[in-house]
């Protein structure tokens, strides 16, 4: 495994590791507050509710894991350098940005993120506009890596 498989599998612990971070957030929306010690919890409301963190939560880790997925692959497939500097920035930017997604997404309240605009869901606001644009964007770059990772692999399987 060389340098470029490494910085991904390090960026994915990265991504792993705010999702693991958000899996307290989860935890404290639902009790509504931070146990101190048994019986004593110190009370406060965090932004969004518990369906927005356990989202942050397993959807960050499902990010983490496809960076770190990635660099097993190209590694496994022997990918061309060029190409597996390309997918390296690709999937890492698409971590992080699915990684904004979803803490940013809380802050837009019940607009989520989901678009620029008003949606049915409720108003736009900074918060809804930038949670949208990185993963709309990398949504995109998303499936072209994929797309190249699938056209190198039957590429190679018919050597």
């Amino acid at each position: 495994m060389n340098a470029l498989q490494k910085n991904m599998l390090g960026h994915g612990a990265v991504i792993m590791i705010i999702a693991l971070s958000a899996g307290f957030g989860l935890a404290m929306s639902l009790i509504g507050g931070f146990e101190l010690f048994p019986g004593h919890i110190l009370h406060f409301e965090l932004p969004g509710d518990s369906r927005a963190w356990a989202r942050a939560h397993s959807g960050g880790m499902m990010n983490g894991m496809m960076v770190m997925l990635g660099a097993i692959i190209i590694w496994a497939m022997e990918y061309p350098d060029a190409g597996a500097r390309r997918i390296r920035w690709m999937l890492v930017g698409a971590g992080y940005a699915n990684s904004i997604f979803y803490w940013v997404g809380m802050l837009a309240g019940p607009h989520r993120s989901l678009r620029i605009g008003d949606n049915p869901l409720g108003e736009s606001s900074l918060w809804g506009v930038l949670g949208f644009l990185p993963a709309f964007i990398f949504a995109f770059v998303t499936l072209v890596a994929f797309s190249l990772i699938a056209r190198q692999a039957f590429l190679s399987a018919d050597e």
